[in-house]
């Protein structure tokens, strides 16, 4: 494990870890002998969707924990060989793989977007490693099956970019306009939020990392059934599609403002079997709610422990 002096983030500098098929970049702040959080982030964001809530949460004590995930920032594939998936079951290893290196037996699992996705399937699926759950838009867990159902007419239309991506014109459209492409995400997905450019391209360069195209691109193809995974994941994706309960302590949230595609929480009351509590974060809040609501999110991480 080595400190890279030459990246320092808002909230500490960017340390690296071998853990699974990765080598990860991520942010460790706090008392190391606090109790763990890990905060994950989505697309198209970075580690920067937490720089605000995680001092919140270290000056109440808490070891905080903040990776870049695959195909963003600092992290890197250890070889070269090695296929660039996005499916929900990579991206949920690699946060057992990286606790497993950081010898982090348990931990309150936290996130949003993808993040909030593979927080949940490690709540589901490993609940001996996750202490609690604080999952914005709550159940995410999907299918390659469940996806394959078509949806009313206006909310395809919110999914416009995966149709995108699952053509070649999409993927080099990525390719070379992922910036103005990130922005305009933000602008939709927040139609309230009044971030300002530096704020954007501090999580922009993010996007520079070799293997973001390839991993975005695989995750939103793979969701529809255009791509395939891994063997290896197979199992793992098989429980997945059985939409597995929750019963970890759980606190769910959204902004008043999310301007991105996110189910209704009736929809997905039942889906948590234990301690449970829905929150609706007011005032213009939308898909990026750590990072335009911290001190909600970090309160939300505090209660749940």
């Amino acid at each position: 494990m080595s400190v890279a002096k030459s990246q320092v983030t808002a909230f500490g500098p960017i340390r690296h870890v071998d853990a699974g098929v990765l080598n990860v970049g991520y942010v460790d702040a706090g008392p190391a002998d606090g109790p763990a959080v890990v905060l994950l982030h989505g697309w198209p964001y970075d580690i920067h969707s937490y720089a605000e809530a995680t001092p919140l949460l270290t000056a109440a004590g808490f070891r905080v924990i903040v990776p870049h995930l695959r195909g963003f920032g600092a992290t890197r594939f250890l070889s070269n060989e090695t296929f660039r998936n996005g499916e929900q079951a990579a991206l949920a290893l690699d946060v057992i793989s990286l606790m497993d290196a950081l010898e982090i037996e348990e931990a309150i699992i936290a996130g949003f977007d993808w993040g909030a996705r593979t927080a949940g399937i490690v709540a589901a699926l490993w609940p001996e490693r996750c202490k609690a759950l604080v999952a914005v838009s709550g159940y995410l867990i999907g299918s390659q099956e469940a996806n394959r159902k078509p949806l009313p007419p206006t909310a395809e239309l919110a999914w416009w970019y995966q149709f995108y991506f699952a053509t070649e014109r999409g993927r080099a459209g990525y390719e070379q306009y992922r910036h103005d492409f990130a922005k305009l995400i933000w602008q939709t997905a927040s139609p309230r939020w009044s971030f300002d450019d530096e704020t954007f391209d501090r999580t922009a360069a993010s996007f520079d990392n070799p293997d973001h195209v390839d991993i975005v691109i695989h995750n939103y193809r793979w969701r529809i059934g255009l791509a395939d995974g891994e063997p290896e994941y197979d199992d793992l994706e098989t429980r997945l599609a059985e939409a597995p309960a929750i019963a970890v302590p759980t606190i769910t949230m959204e902004g008043d403002s999310n301007g991105a595609p996110h189910p209704d929480p009736a929809t997905y009351r039942a889906k948590f079997v234990g301690a449970y509590e829905h929150r609706l974060i007011t005032g213009g809040v939308g898909h990026n709610l750590p990072q335009e609501a911290p001190q909600a999110f970090a309160q939300a991480v505090i209660d749940v422990a």
